[in-house]
């Protein structure tokens, strides 16, 4: 299972500014106990529709995801919430905190849990945290567009106001009434919205956390607020419907109240069949006395449901303390045996009050608005002041969480590890925030000289060359093979060394704004995009024109594509060193204003791309146009595989003629993180939102053939990393997973690795030759094709048969998230096979390579067998043939794991450059490089002028946390690289490039699920 957020949200993938609020967890808090056992993935929807991902023992009870919820939000208040979810029965029905999850949730990967405020307290002045409060907020935000919180137009207008007061800031006309029409908060929302702007209007100054407590102000004297209403009849048949609140149970007819049974009259709670009955104490009042209301309800489970709810309300506010679980019976027992389970409203007030927390920030996902952290008054007698949020912002977390994680997302919320570490309160003025920002700023980091344990040395692979002669000696492996792409970085820089006061004093004159650090990756992204250029443009047309075998009609097709796209990013680079230069103040030309911006030169460069489309379309062209020249000229694909073995060759050569076309992706999201940070109102806004508009168009016009020639590229790759087979990059064929699983064959359990295309599974094991390449030892035709989880039937753990007409392979994947990633991608691939209506063809090179379905049976699989001879070898013209040894397929291979197609999709996107200070898990010293992510894996240089990286880490397989305290990394924007033995520590300039960082590289360590990657990213 990948490690997590942080699914991102859609709002901090398209750089939505971030506004913060706090919540408070005690730092000693433990996360809760997870029984062994195996793991599930369970998916929650937060109220933000946000959705998180949860590893979790299937042994585990509701209780321990419950928790888990909570300390991934930080929140303390968590007993107001609670888990629903849809059971079998097609029922909305809480999740028991003390049953087993597996015992409730009987198709746990195919049903979502919600996280919804389940206890609505009769005054919002109760909860004592601003993150209950909004999270509050966010339910009434829900209530009111479902139509479930009915109320007046007056009222409904008003509760609207406050939300985008939260939302947006202080009323500017065209901003809110432009905000109405691309949100709805309420059905019927256009007939109210000069009402909603009138409100809106009377709400300057009120901050998100005031606008919060004046919602829950207005809300809470609605009479549908909290009602969840359950269809039920009287003995007469009428329909009405049940209700339960903090005062006791109502009786609704529509959405009107007709009855109240207050706690304090009802003697007894009960049903029988589809029969609730509610016993009343005696009334000496009334002379028509009626001891037992009955209502019908549709089923004997809508009974049970709504009578549990009614005794959690009843326990949570009106007990002082959670009740005791009654003894079990010696013989036999009659009646339910559940209860409620958790704090009561008077424990959780208590506890809060009496326990002292540290303040975290946390993200308000709608919110706009940035302000200082000066407290305001409210009127509230539990709280004369309402904390404000608190400047900077929370880290992002990962997509799913486990467990053992818990305390370092808690860890991860505090503003930096030293603050945390020192104890300080984030409630400090506005002032000291800004001089901290300021001493925390954009940072050129130094480096320190430091030697590393030698024990530790091992030896990095830049596209399979060796860097040990070079870094620290290692002599090659006995059997003269590459080593395994496992290996880490190890680079040794005694220049520039700066002590950290020196570096403090370099960091103080560079701005903080976050716009600046946006426009500095544009800076740093694009150097590295131009040296990409620049190999194909000088490097691999120079050779081209050395071989004779060139065709004319390729060379021209380079040259008019690429030459006119390095001249003018050579142009635009420099305009953005220049801009750059005046923004930090180190031109002689310093004007503070005019030149704080980049929106201006981010629209003179996208104009000029739009002039330059003819060029984009033709890269496409480009890629095909090269395979077929190799295919023709065995010289030709000689001369194209030692240059792309070139160590400035750091990643495959068609992903360098593809750069232009990924670049359009990059400057899009680079713009969509402006217009989300800057407000209408900033000067820089309208010509981001022009370059927006522009860069998205081309996108889209080149978006198809992007797909289409990614995965021809793919497919390309592919094809060099395997021998004994044919014809592979096909135009109708697809690719979607490859990665490593386990065969079980007469010899047990052996590493094989498996390619999934779209119309045929092939199995294969790598070689063992010098060419590294793996060879194909089997197909099997999706059409037709069943798959089955049989860990029972072999008795292996994470085992799934796939069957065919001709055999059936038993394979076992490293984890349950990897067996249910490949099954589902296994079962979609197989429903593309159904509905294609082209042939099943053989991939393989040899028809004897096809066995018979007696020979499928008995077949019996060795390692020497998998070597296959080099006669074998040589017939397939990869005898001599050097190949790249550190590919994702080989990656792939050394970690135990796969990707899909997806990961490939989400690494193009998320690509990034800049300097990073490493440091290793045994050294003292920091030492500062140039690195690039791309292709999954990061590519360390001295300096950005270098010509090829000195050393690679593959990332897959690898997780990225922040550092633990006990690991006493004293520094600010650290995160920390850990897989098996291998740990090493980053430091990044700011806070917005530790988060970029951050993000980038999970989106290379945790692999997407398919829905998640379809819903991660909503337009601007």
């Amino acid at each position: 299972m990948v490690e997590q957020e942080p699914t991102s949200t859609a709002g901090q993938r398209l750089g939505a500014p971030d506004t913060l609020g706090i919540s408070t967890l005690e730092p000693g808090h433990k996360p809760p106990t997870m029984p062994s056992g195996r793991h599930i993935a369970i998916r929650v929807r937060m109220l933000d529709d946000s959705e998180e991902l949860f590893d979790i023992s299937q042994r585990a009870s509701g209780k321990v995801l419950f928790e888990m919820v909570c300390a991934h939000l930080n929140l303390v208040e968590g007993d107001y919430f609670g888990l629903e979810f849809q059971d079998q029965r097609k029922m909305m029905v809480w999740l028991d905190l003390l049953k087993p999850i597996m015992k409730q949730i009987r198709r746990p990967k195919h049903t979502v849990l919600r996280f919804v405020v389940k206890f609505f307290p009769p005054d919002h002045a109760q909860l004592m945290e601003e993150l209950t409060r909004y999270l509050f907020a966010l339910q009434i935000r829900q209530d009111l567009a479902s139509g479930r919180l009915t109320c007046t137009d007056s009222s409904a207008a008003l509760l609207v106001s406050h939300i985008i007061q939260s939302e947006i800031g202080d009323f500017e006309e065209a901003q809110c009434r432009q905000h109405l029409l691309n949100n709805n908060y309420i059905p019927d929302q256009m007939a109210l919205m000069d009402k909603i702007m009138e409100f809106h209007h009377k709400h300057v100054g009120q901050t998100p956390a005031e606008s919060d407590y004046q919602l829950l102000e207005v809300a809470r004297r609605l009479e549908m607020y909290g009602i969840r209403l359950h269809p039920a009849k009287d003995r007469e048949g009428t329909k009405l419907s049940l209700a339960v609140a903090h005062t006791g149970v109502l009786v609704f007819q529509g959405h009107t109240r007709i009855n109240a049974f207050n706690w304090s009259k009802i003697r007894k709670l009960s049903f029988k069949r589809k029969r609730f009955l509610i016993k009343l104490r005696p009334d000496l009042n009334q002379s028509a006395y009626q001891d037992t209301l009955e209502f019908v309800m549709a089923s004997r489970d809508c009974c049970k449901v709504f009578w549990k709810i009614c005794v959690e309300y009843h326990a949570f506010f009106r007990l002082f303390e959670e009740p005791k679980p009654k003894p079990k019976p010696v013989l036999f027992s009659r009646g339910s045996s559940f209860r409620f389970s958790g704090r009561t409203q008077k424990q959780v007030i208590d506890y809060v009050k009496d326990t002292e927390f540290k303040k975290l920030p946390f993200y308000r996902k709608h919110s706009r608005v940035q302000y200082n952290s000066s407290l305001s008054p409210l009127p509230s007698p539990l709280h004369s002041q309402v904390p404000n949020q608190a400047e900077g912002r929370s880290w992002k977390e990962s997509a799913l969480v486990s467990s053992e994680d818990s305390a370092a997302l808690r860890m991860r919320g505090s503003p930096s590890p030293s603050a945390q570490r020192s104890g300080r309160n984030d409630g400090v003025s506005a002032a000291a925030d800004d001089s901290r920002a300021q001493a925390m700023g954009a940072r050129q980091q130094g480096t320190e000289l430091h030697t590393a344990d030698v024990a530790s040395l091992s030896v990095s692979l830049v596209n399979g060359h060796r860097r040990g002669d070079e870094l620290n000696g290692a002599s090659p492996s006995p059997d003269g093979q590459q080593p395994s792409p496992l290996t880490s970085p190890l680079l040794n820089d005694s220049s520039g060394l700066r002590t950290d006061d020196e570096e403090e004093n370099r960091r103080k004159r560079f701005p903080t704004d976050k716009a600046y650090f946006i426009a500095k990756e544009l800076l740093t992204t694009e150097r590295t995009y131009l040296k990409d250029l620049e190999l194909i443009t000088l490097s691999f047309q120079s050779v081209l024109d050395k071989e004779e075998s060139t065709p004319e009609s390729l060379q021209s097709l380079l040259k008019s594509s690429f030459e006119p796209l390095h001249s003018y990013h050579s142009d635009f680079l420099k305009e953005l060193e220049q801009r750059l230069a005046l923004w930090e103040g180190r031109s002689n030309a310093h004007i503070k204003g005019d030149y704080q911006r980049i929106g201006d030169v981010m629209l003179k460069n996208t104009q000029g791309l739009k002039a330059l489309t003819a060029q984009l379309q033709k890269h496409s062209e480009c890629v095909s146009e090269l395979e077929k020249a190799c295919r023709a000229s065995r010289r030709l694909e000689n001369v194209c595989r030692d240059f792309e073995l070139q160590k400035v060759c750091y990643v495959p050569l068609n992903v360098f003629i593809l750069r232009p076309l990924h670049r359009l992706l990059h400057y899009k999201q680079i713009l969509e993180r402006l217009c989300k940070h800057y407000p209408a109102t900033h000067p820089d806004f309208r010509d981001c939102r022009a370059a927006l508009a522009d860069v998205s168009e081309l996108e889209a016009l080149l978006h198809s053939s992007m797909l289409k020639t990614d995965n021809y590229q793919r497919l390309l790759e592919l094809q060099k990393d395997l021998i004994g087979l044919d014809n592979l990059a096909t135009p109708t064929r697809e690719f979607i997973r490859l990665g490593c699983l386990s065969k079980l064959s007469g010899k047990g359990l052996q590493q094989r690795m498996f390619f999934l295309f779209s119309d045929v599974l092939l199995y294969t094991s790598r070689g063992i030759t010098s060419s590294n390449q793996f060879k194909v030892h089997g197909q099997l035709p999706l059409r037709g094709m069943t798959i089955r989880e049989s860990e029972e039937e072999w008795g292996v753990p994470h085992c799934f048969t796939l069957v065919t007409q001709r055999q059936s392979v038993v394979v076992a994947a490293s984890s349950v998230s990897e067996m249910e990633k490949w099954m589902e991608d296994l079962k979609m691939a197989v429903d593309l096979a159904e509905d294609s209506n082209g042939p099943s063809t053989s991939l393989l090179t040899n028809s004897n390579d096809v066995k018979s379905p007696g020979e499928w049976a008995s077949e019996v699989e060795s390692e020497d067998d998998l070597g296959g001879s080099r006669t074998s070898l040589e017939r397939h013209g990869n005898s001599s043939a050097h190949h790249r040894g550190n590919t994702t397929v080989h990656v792939c291979w050394h970690r135990n794991t796969s990707v899909s197609m997806l990961d490939f999709s989400i690494a193009t996107e998320n690509q990034l450059s800049g300097n990073l200070l490493r440091k290793f898990k045994n050294s003292n010293g920091w030492q500062k490089l140039w690195v690039v992510f791309t292709n999954f894996s990061l590519f360390f240089y001295k300096t950005h002028q270098d010509e090829y990286p000195l050393a690679s880490l593959p990332l897959l397989g690898y997780s990225v946390t922040v550092p633990a305290e006990s690991e006493n990394i004293h520094k600010d924007y650290v995160f920390k690289l850990h897989f098996k033995s291998h740990i090493y520590y980053f430091r990044s300039e700011s806070e917005y490039s530790f988060e970029r960082w951050m993000e980038v590289i999970r989106s290379a360590t945790i692999s997407s699920s398919r829905t998640r990657y379809l819903n991660r990213k909503e337009p601007y």
